[in-house]
This record gives structure tokens, sequence and C-alpha cells, in this order.
């Protein structure tokens, strides 16, 4: 069943759930995870996906599993893709 409304981004939930109510910056962030600060502004903007190895800082980071921001982007790249796609396959095999 295709969704209608695009999930929560990563982008969002970084941004408006953790950085904004803690007042941190995308620099302190980016130097607290060891990482470039390009990444982090890439993550924030949307112009980049999660990684596993950002979702593993990330979550150690805000005290989150990593799977909660490889499943936020799951679903933001699903979403996306259905869109992209005008038609699926259709199935070889048929459920007895």
């Amino acid at each position: 069943m295709k969704r209608t409304t695009q999930p929560t981004t990563p982008a969002e939930i970084l941004r408006e759930e953790f950085l904004t109510p803690l007042g941190m910056t995308k620099k302190q962030l980016a130097d607290h995870i060891g990482c470039g600060v390009k990444v982090i502004n890439r993550i924030v903007d949307g112009r980049t996906s999660v990684t596993a190895e950002t979702a593993l800082k990330l979550g150690a980071t805000f005290r989150t599993s990593p799977e909660f921001w490889l499943n936020a982007q799951k679903a933001v790249d699903l979403f996306r893709a259905e869109r992209r796609l005008a038609k699926l396959p259709s199935p070889v095999l048929r459920a007895s």
C-alpha cells in the first residue's frame, strides 16, 4: 500500500528533535561524532542519506538505537522509490 505523505526524514528528526532543542550546532555534532561538518550539513540539508556508520554514532550520541536512524532513512528511501517507479513487476509465483 502506497503512502500518501512523505515520512519524517532523518534530517528533520536530527534538526527538530535533537540539534535545536539541545542548542547544538552542526559543527559541535560533527566534532563530537568525529566526522566532517560537511557530512552533518548534507544530512541536515537532506542531500545525503544516513549511513550505518553515522547511525551508530548518532545512536550513541543521542541515546537512540542505530536502527531508529536507519529505519527513518529506509522509510524515506522507499517512499521516494515508489514515486519514481511507474510500475512494479508482477509476481512470478502465486501463493497456494
